[in-house]
């Protein structure tokens, strides 16, 4: 891959609305290079993660894997990935989470395969590979450029850019790759299930802000004083995105079924108003969810929340 062609697609994952969190392990490092050389890397790139030791990768996780370096361990970094990418976004914005662990050529003999597996985790699209490279064909640095260039090409083709075929890899070489598409049903019973930590619909027709200034309710139904609350509330708070936001997970009542979460949702569309559904029924959890911003509450809502301090 030249470098004429690395610049051009780097500059099209730019130019496109997609923000990423990568996280990385056993190699791709120089995707970040590739990255944030660029100009326009603010863009993309809300943060990059390389937990190399294996006590840094069991705490990203919060589990000791399997294995270190496998298809779940690549799944479950992007599944991270995408979540953190959720919490720094702009509101909105369409995210994707990359997770990368490889096992490469090293100071002393491996007896396993050179290999590396990623994953691209964005709402709608779960993509996953494997590559196995040649013993003995490639450098560690030369294992590591490959790999970053087929980690470009992942990210390029999540962003939905234009990238071209990297010739790289020999014919010695064995590349497979999957792809898993969810439909919104899927991401809301996922989201349900607490795989994901919540999903925005941005009805709202400005570009939003980074702050975010959010009413949490039930909204069954919606009605014109959830309206006028929040129009109070953004006057008062100055510059902001307004949110509504509705857990799908009650603190003391079932879940809500995808049909019920969906019907709610079409009263936000038909008024135009973003609202954010989430898996956090406590206010405590919502404040680490969505950090830095304004939250709005009705009366009946401070009296619960002063009562319960009251009561521990």
């Amino acid at each position: 891959m030249t470098e004429a062609c690395i610049r051009t697609a780097v500059e099209a994952i730019h130019s496109s609305p997609y923000q990423t969190v990568l996280y990385l392990a056993g190699g791709a490092s120089q995707i970040l290079g590739l990255l944030l050389s660029v100009p326009g890397a603010s863009n993309t790139v809300l943060e990059a993660v390389v937990p190399y030791s294996r006590m840094s990768l069991i705490q990203l996780l919060a589990k000791i894997p399997l294995h270190f370096c496998s298809q779940q361990t690549a799944d479950d970094m992007a599944l991270l990935a995408y979540n953190r990418a959720l919490k720094l976004s702009s509101p909105g914005s369409p995210v994707i989470g990359v997770g990368f662990t490889g096992s490469l050529a090293s100071g002393r003999p491996k007896h396993g395969e050179h290999r590396f597996y990623m994953s691209t985790r964005t709402a709608d699209r779960l993509w996953i590979s494997k590559v196995t490279l040649t013993k003995g064909l490639r450098t560690r640095e030369e294992e590591d450029r490959v790999s970053s260039h087929l980690l470009l090409k992942a990210i390029a083709n999540a962003c939905k850019v234009p990238s071209n075929d990297i010739p790289e890899l020999s014919e010695s070489d064995v590349s497979d790759e999957c792809v898993k598409q969810f439909n919104e049903d899927q991401e809301l019973e996922q989201l349900i299930n607490g795989q994901i930590c919540f999903k925005i619909y941005p009805f709202r027709s400005e570009i939003p802000a980074e702050r975010k200034i959010i009413l949490p309710g039930s909204f069954n139904p919606l009605h014109d004083g959830h309206i006028k609350l929040m129009e109070v509330a953004t006057r008062i708070c100055g510059d902001g995105y307004p949110c509504f936001e509705l857990s799908a997970v009650n603190a003391d009542k079932p879940p809500l079924s995808v049909s019920q979460i969906k019907d709610r949702v079409n009263q936000f569309e038909k008024v135009g108003q973003t609202v954010i559904i989430s898996n956090q029924p406590y206010f405590y959890k919502k404040a680490e969810l969505f950090p830095g911003s304004a939250f709005v509450i009705g009366a009946d809502t401070a009296v619960r929340l002063i009562n319960h301090s009251i009561l521990r």
